[in-house]
């Protein structure tokens, strides 16, 4: 059951647009099915969509994941879950989320709640049934926007209405919210470079540089977190093109010292960024001439792969490889030994660090994108029994250099050269 004031003064239809992809959003995916296990739990029982979906629905943007907020506790969640036949595990029980899975989705589905005490980092909270006291503990109003699943909407902080004038303005003291959980200072720069369409508050610049330094309480996990979000093309764009922003980034993350480079990207080179993945665009911000990159990687967990995918374009552009002596044959060696995906990575790099040579690397990219890693001809087999050497290291000394050979002159060789090499 509603409560009567909720139904008076916070509920409205919404446009017909942001209503009809609600209700889209509702049907389309197995959302449904949450909602109809909620919602028939009890009398009082119900689920609102909350947050980003809500917010990318209202901006016409793609929505990429959907969270959940509602009035039962997570025990209670669990047996709404389990009675549907819905997949679910705790992922955060203690502050009130449980994971629902329905085929290839993940609904992350969050109990209501009130801060009894936070730390900068972490909040005590204790579960609540109120929707506009846990709408008063959000960051921003843009982000404290609740709707059912027919698009009524439940918005006690007008966050309808700053997103579409263009406004990232916290909820109520904003000194009070970030001291609350320093990642704010970070969600501030995200949500300000996608949304703002007004210059920064002064006073909200004021407490944001006041409260900085408590970014070093927070764990690496979780700035990375943020970071891979902020990592968009269009993001750091804006980013590195607005003082303000690029200034409170880098003190936090002052190993981003090529930013911007994303401010001063001709079309070609913006073009080329379409489905780059984070860490091909944080290579670019990270690898200079100095060894800011191993810090980075040693401050940050980032995983084994990926992290050899940086080094080799950090080594390669170390080098100082000329570009315009970047010839198919210098990255074949690359392209046998590393793989395509290292080919590629360190021609991008090259094509975006470049002012000349765009159509010589960009050659070069097609051929490597349509070329298949080929086997080496010759084995220890042939070596033992052509040229009757034993096994051992001579063996295996002598068909190094033989690969080396044929990658070199673009995996050919002759016999003539294999002969040569076995007889010095």
């Amino acid at each position: 059951m509603k409560s009567f004031l909720d139904t008076i003064f916070f509920r409205s239809n919404n446009l017909d647009y942001i209503s009809q992809n609600i209700k889209d959003l509702t049907k389309k995916t197995p959302t449904h099915k949450i909602f109809k296990a909620i919602n028939s739990f009890s009398s009082e029982s119900e689920i609102r969509y909350v947050g980003g979906c809500i917010r990318k629905i209202i901006n016409k943007e793609k929505v990429d994941d959907i969270d959940l907020a509602t009035n039962l506790e997570p025990n209670q969640v669990c047996e709404a879950l389990g009675k549907n036949n819905i997949k679910y595990y705790e992922t955060g029980v203690n502050h009130g989320t449980i994971t629902a899975v329905i085929e290839k989705y993940k609904f992350e589905i969050t109990t209501l709640r009130e801060d009894i005490s936070t730390d900068g980092r972490h909040a005590k909270v204790q579960f609540s049934k109120n929707w506009k006291e846990d709408a008063s503990r959000r960051d921003f109003t843009i982000n404290s926007i609740y709707s059912d699943g027919d698009g009524n909407l439940f918005d006690p902080y007008d966050g309808k209405k700053d997103l579409e004038n263009g406004l990232v303005n916290f909820i109520g003291d904003t000194n009070k919210r970030i001291k609350e959980d320093y990642l704010r200072i970070l969600r501030y720069l995200r949500f300000f470079v996608n949304y703002s369409k007004n210059p920064h508050s002064l006073e909200v610049i004021r407490k944001l540089k006041m409260n900085i330094g408590g970014v070093s309480k927070l764990s690496k996990d979780r700035l990375l977190d943020e970071l891979k979000k902020i990592t968009q093309l269009n993001t750091l764009e804006k980013l590195a093109k607005d003082k303000i922003s690029l200034e409170l980034i880098q003190i936090i993350f002052p190993e981003l010292k090529n930013i911007n480079i994303f401010s001063k990207l001709n079309s070609t080179k913006k073009k080329m960024f379409e489905g780059v993945d984070f860490i091909f665009l944080l290579s670019l911000m990270i690898i200079d001439e100095t060894d800011n990159t191993d810090y980075f990687l040693y401050k940050f967990n980032i995983s084994k792969k990926d992290q050899k995918r940086i080094k080799i374009i950090d080594n390669f552009y170390k080098e100082k490889t000329q570009s315009k002596t970047l010839t198919e044959n210098k990255m074949n060696k690359v392209f046998y030994y590393e793989g395509k995906q290292a080919v590629i990575d360190i021609l991008n790099f090259m094509l975006i660090k470049s002012k000349k040579f765009e159509n010589t690397f960009k050659e070069l990219i097609e051929i490597y994108e349509n070329k298949l890693i080929p086997t080496m001809p010759i084995g220890a087999d042939m070596l033992m029994t052509k040229y009757k050497i034993s096994e051992g290291k001579q063996l295996g000394a002598k068909l190094k250099m033989i690969e080396e050979e044929w990658v070199k002159n673009n995996f050919q060789i002759s016999d003539q050269q294999v002969e040569n090499i076995i007889n010095n």
